[in-house]
């Protein structure tokens, strides 16, 4: 029988982002093969890890080319982004709490995203939506936190799965946001 390891992953991130404690025993039961199978294709828990801040990287990718942040507004921008964010949110979530990642160095990924999201809020600050005061990397870790606090917050129930992309959006929205003094 041959094994998908993208299936394995999609198992892996399912369960992790509900429960990060995981063991790999449990990871492989989630995704339906043994654990000498999962050891296969990963590892350990640190190469599995790795394969998830990957795909990750990749679903973040693809979510800042689909709400092409470089048109309109910058903060609709950031509002799509947003929106394109919710279905690897938990992931996202799982990685940004999982300091593993940190032990090794950076994945140069993060870096390409970074930058991309870094100009968003540049140029929102360029046309004079953003605040001077918050520099785009502050609004960029800021970015990533409220959307990895949002899925959270859906997973425990304490924040409605609708509601999610639109009280993320206005948090961050509302405090990067210039204001006009009256």
């Amino acid at each position: 029988m041959s094994v998908d390891p993208d299936h394995v992953l999609e198992a892996a991130a399912g369960l992790l982002t509900r429960k990060a404690t995981a063991s790999m025993d449990e990871i492989a039961r989630a995704a339906g093969i043994s654990r000498a199978t999962l050891h296969r294709h990963f590892s350990g828990r640190d190469a599995l890890v790795r394969a998830l801040e990957d795909l990750s990287i990749r679903q973040f990718e693809h979510a800042l080319d689909e709400a092409r942040t470089e048109e309109g507004d910058a903060a609709d921008a950031v509002r799509r982004l947003i929106a394109k964010t919710e279905p690897a949110a938990g992931l996202m979530a799982f990685l940004f709490t999982e300091n593993q990642l940190y032990e090794a160095g950076v994945n140069e990924g993060w870096n390409r995203l970074d930058a991309r999201v870094t100009a968003l809020f540049l140029r929102g600050q360029e046309e004079g939506t953003f605040r001077l005061d918050l520099s785009p990397a502050w609004l960029t870790e800021a970015l990533y936190g409220l959307i990895g606090s949002g899925a959270w917050a859906v997973q425990e129930g304490r924040v409605a799965a609708k509601d999610r992309t639109r009280m993320v959006a206005e948090l961050l929205l509302g405090g990067a946001e210039r204001r006009m003094k009256p």
